[in-house]
């Protein structure tokens, strides 16, 4: 079976794996945010094929229901699980950045192939491909924070300061963890790589839609 908890704010619901970082997708319903999450199984199977293992999601079980908030509305999962809270070895924190390393390679990947003018998106907005990329790197040096990893801003074409960012937050990640935040005022380290892989892989998609 395949475990997923769902964050459920006032109007929107996001349906997330617990095993596969990042694999989360928003609907209106429950039933249409699993719907959502099930049409993505192609999309994220090149993530998990990049990290080197097979993906074969069985059936849904939920596992998990989570309130969450205007920010679950907003469009970004939210919402700690009482999942994450639990003890994490070293085998399934290596696999969680291992997922997470294979997000960054694509997207980096995508980035430099696409043109710097993206398409408008369904409303006529969107951020084209460099202020999307900044975006998605400041995000990281926000979220980097939560796990104790501090940096100060760079550029975007700073690649060395952006590569001894995303190597110090694996190195915090891959280790075992009790469960609790890795800070305080922090993410556990679960919470934390499936945040950081989602918000690389939901870009990643928008980018590859844009082009």
């Amino acid at each position: 079976m395949t475990d997923l908890y769902l964050e459920i704010g006032p109007k929107k619901v996001f349906a997330c794996s617990y095993d596969w970082p990042g694999w989360c997708r928003i609907g209106r319903s429950e039933e249409e945010a699993l719907e959502v999450l099930a049409r993505y199984v192609p999309r994220y199977r090149v993530i998990a094929e990049r990290a080197r293992m097979p993906f074969e999601p069985d059936s849904f079980v939920v596992i998990e229901r989570t309130p969450g908030d205007t920010t679950t509305d907003f469009g970004a999962p939210a919402a700690i699980s009482g999942i994450d809270r639990r003890p994490v070895d070293a085998a399934v924190a290596e696999r969680d950045v291992a997922l997470i390393r294979a997000s960054w390679e694509l997207f980096d990947e995508v980035t430099a192939s696409s043109p710097e003018e993206l398409r408008k998106g369904p409303r006529g907005g969107g951020r084209d491909r460099d202020k999307m990329a900044s975006h998605v790197v400041e995000a990281e040096r926000a979220y980097a924070r939560k796990i104790g990893v501090r940096h100060r801003p760079f550029g975007l074409l700073d690649r060395a300061a952006r590569a001894a960012m995303r190597d110090e937050i694996a190195e915090v990640l891959s280790k075992p963890s009790d469960g609790s935040p890795i800070v305080d005022g922090g993410w556990p380290a679960r919470y934390a790589a499936r945040r950081i892989a989602w918000h690389v892989i939901d870009h990643l998609w928008e980018m590859e839609d844009r082009v």
